[in-house]
């Protein structure tokens, strides 16, 4: 499925109405830390596809929902099960850091 474009529009349906957990990257295209977390959310889509989704919201075209769940820095990485936050951390990490948090929620 590869990692979703998300918006205003799509949220909703995507995240908060999936029936499998959804890792959301909350980010921006002028942040460093950012775009060194790009290949690990790329891989992470790959490796747990079908399991997990993944999205991606920018910032910037999103100012909305970065407000909507306090988002304060970026890159911030956001679980969601069942509609809820489940879990909300801040900062590049590795990539087997952030699938050792994800394999609890599948």
């Amino acid at each position: 499925m590869g990692v979703l474009h998300l918006n205003g529009e799509n949220f909703s349906r995507e995240v908060l109405q999936s029936t499998v957990p959804v890792l959301v990257d909350f980010w921006a295209e002028w942040c460093g830390p950012c775009r060194m977390m790009g290949p690990v959310i790329d891989d992470i889509a790959k490796e747990l596809d079908g399991k997990i989704k993944v999205g991606k919201v920018n910032v910037d075209e999103a100012q909305d929902l970065a407000g909507q769940y306090g988002i304060m820095s970026i890159p911030s990485l956001l679980v969601f099960k069942d509609g809820e936050v489940v879990e909300q951390s801040a900062g590049a990490m590795a990539k087997e850091t952030l699938l050792q948090n994800l394999r609890k929620y599948l």
